[in-house]
């Protein structure tokens, strides 16, 4: 499995990590919701990268309404699109339009719940991929490193609670 890895991608990461406990991925705009980041850890007596990304159930569920809603969206449209004929220019303010209903709906609904979770990838080229969404208002330097602290300590306990978000702007039509 070590043969997989990117050994100059990881020597440019410890470089760059040196002392740090972590260091965010530059290339990555961090937000309040959402940061990818590295540090390291220790797994079978051996020092591993981890590539993380870790961001709040808010934007989780955000993502899964829309992905829902696009899965919904494109069947509907399709169906649209068999019964009527259409010019181009009309398709995508038409796709727009349901988008929007069917997010309201979802959103009505509570049709989608998401709930704390961490992902590990041990297949990522640098060493250990995670992928975590934390039940919190902001990813802040202080929900990384406790969320650092616990990966490494064997002690993140997850919230089992299924939770959804109403959406905080306004649709536009």
């Amino acid at each position: 499995m070590e043969d997989s890895k990117d050994k100059s991608l990881i020597a440019l990461i410890n470089q760059k990590l040196g002392n740090d406990l972590f260091f965010i991925d530059d290339e990555d705009e961090p937000t309040d919701e959402c940061v990818h980041f590295y540090f390291r850890t220790i797994q079978e007596g051996q020092k591993v990268i981890c590539d993380c990304v870790l961001y709040t159930l808010r934007l989780h569920h955000e993502s899964e309404m829309h992905e829902e809603a696009e899965a919904r969206a494109s069947e509907k449209f399709d169906q649209y699109m068999n019964s009527k004929e259409k010019d181009l220019a009309n398709m995508e303010e038409e796709m727009g339009l349901m988008m929007a209903e069917i997010l309201l709906e979802l959103e009505e609904e509570e049709a989608i719940k998401v709930q704390e979770h961490v992902e590990l990838d041990y297949d990522n080229p640098v060493g250990l991929g995670i992928d975590a969404g934390l039940h919190v208002p902001v990813i802040s330097n202080e929900v990384i490193t406790k969320f650092i602290s616990e990966f490494n300590a064997g002690a993140i306990k997850l919230d089992p609670a299924l939770y959804t978000f109403q959406s905080d702007t306004d649709f536009e039509a």
